[in-house]
C-alpha cells in the first residue's frame, strides 16, 4: 500500500472543493480513494461472525438488526454477526432513512422489504429478502407505513 500524502491549497478564485489524486498509476488503492471521496462508497460496520473472526460489512448488505438478551445481532442474507453495541446507539449511527424499526428490539433495511400485509387485526407482517419474514408492533405501524409509502415494497 503506497503512502497517502494530504495536502491543502487554498484557492479563493474557486467556488467549490476540488480534489485532485496524483500519483504514478491508477490502481485499486486510487479507485478506493476516489470512491471513498465521492461517497460512492458503501458504508460498514465491524462485525463478529459466530466463529469469532471480525469483518468490515456493507450496511447496503443488512437486512435485520435484533436484540436477544445482550447481544445485537446483525443479519444479511447469508449469515449472522454479533456487534458490540446497543441497538439504540447503533440505529443513530445507520443512514436516515435506510432502517425503520418494527418493534422495540429489532430494524428493518427499508430496501430489503419485498412485501408487507397488514392483517385484520391491526398487525403488519413483513417479508424480507432472503426468505425472511417479520411482524411490527403496533406502535411501530405508523412510522413503518410512511416508510413503506415512499418505498418499493409491494403490498401482498
Amino acid at each position: 500500500m503506497k503512502e497517502i500524502v494530504p495536502r491543502f491549497e487554498r484557492d479563493e478564485t474557486l467556488d467549490r472543493i476540488e480534489v485532485l489524486v496524483r500519483a504514478p498509476e491508477r490502481d485499486a488503492q486510487v479507485d478506493a480513494l476516489l470512491a471513498r471521496i465521492s461517497g460512492e462508497e458503501p458504508e460498514r460496520l465491524t462485525v463478529t461472525a459466530e466463529d469469532g473472526t471480525r469483518r468490515r460489512l456493507a450496511v447496503d448488505d443488512v437486512v435485520t438488526v435484533s436484540v436477544t438478551g445482550n447481544v445485537t445481532r446483525l443479519v444479511t442474507e447469508d449469515a449472522s454477526y454479533a456487534l458490540r453495541q446497543p441497538l439504540q446507539s447503533l440505529e443513530l449511527s445507520l443512514p436516515a432513512g435506510k432502517f425503520v424499526r418494527v418493534s422495540r428490539y429489532e430494524l428493518v433495511n427499508v430496501d430489503k422489504i419485498l412485501r408487507y400485509d397488514f392483517t385484520l387485526a391491526g398487525t403488519l407482517r413483513l417479508e424480507l429478502a432472503g426468505g425472511m419474514e417479520t411482524w411490527a408492533s403496533r406502535r411501530c405501524i405508523p412510522a413503518i407505513r410512511r416508510h413503506l409509502n415512499g418505498g418499493g415494497a409491494q403490498k401482498a
